[in-house]
């Protein structure tokens, strides 16, 4: 049971780029990074009435649930660093290769990483294997890649990428069986800050500490970067972006493409 499991293994070799990445960026990640209330209440009802939840790929701690005993799984130290006081045990080790007996957990989750593992479709089995009763991934469908604006009109590379790297929906769903896709709706005012939660606030990709927490970011080539947001900020400083996407302001939420798997 979770409770028996060690406070920290090594386990598994499996998602050394998602370590490294993140050993490397993340050491802000808790000052820009911080859970949204509305994606973390999506997320707890989809997991449902699991009482153990082992959260794969679980960063600095966000959307762990609240009232339930959770087993965070991470491989960066540099996020293992930030976990707040009285979170979660952590268990370094990758998604791939989870080292915990079959059905350990009543559910298994995993928010917006599965895009960074070595080899997704393990993961997702491990999750699968470790778990009795759901899996629930917060994920990106790439269908959506032209939907935001930045990487629409300013950064296409960051588009494509994140279409490259983000398991293509309807694999993901073809693994898992026959889950229940929602859509998560990003809040105009989103606390948690990925690059499409910006798309009402533009000038936040303006600054460079919160460009710094976005991963997409630390795999485009920084020239490309620098360009794009050279553009925007010339965009918003003449009224150009005003004008174009201004109406967006508006918005209290918007679809963008991301889901909540629920098998």
């Amino acid at each position: 049971m979770p409770n028996e499991l060690p406070e920290r293994v090594d386990g598994g070799l499996g998602s050394k780029r998602m370590a490294r990445s993140y050993d490397r960026i993340g050491a802000g990640y808790s000052r820009t990074r911080v859970a949204d209330p509305r994606i973390t209440a999506l997320i707890d009802d989809a997991l449902g009435d699991a009482q153990t939840i082992v959260n794969v790929g679980a960063g600095t701690g966000n959307y762990e649930p609240h009232g339930r005993v959770v087993t965070a799984v991470e491989p960066s130290l540099a996020m293992i660093a930030q976990h707040p006081a009285g979170s979660a045990r952590v268990v370094r080790a990758h998604a791939e290769s989870l080292p915990f007996p079959d059905q350990s957990f009543d559910a298994a989750m995993a928010v917006w990483t599965v895009h960074h593992w070595s080899d997704w479709r393990a993961g997702v089995r491990e999750m699968r294997r470790v778990s009795r009763k759901r899996v629930v991934i917060a994920t990106w469908d790439s269908a959506f890649a032209d939907a935001f604006w930045f990487t629409h009109a300013y950064l296409p590379q960051a588009g494509a990428l994140d279409a490259a790297n983000f398991p293509p929906l309807d694999e993901l769903i073809e693994l898992l069986g026959t889950p229940e896709s929602r859509p998560i709706p990003i809040p105009r005012d989103c606390t948690d800050g990925f690059m499409a939660a910006f798309w009402a606030r533009p000038e936040a990709l303006l600054d460079p500490d919160t460009r710094a927490n976005i991963s997409t970011f630390a795999e485009i080539d920084p020239g490309l970067l620098q360009n794009a947001i050279t553009t925007l900020r010339g965009d918003l400083e003449s009224g150009a972006w005003e004008r174009t996407y201004g109406a967006l302001r508006e918005q209290a939420s918007i679809d963008l493409g991301y889901r909540c798997i629920v098998a």
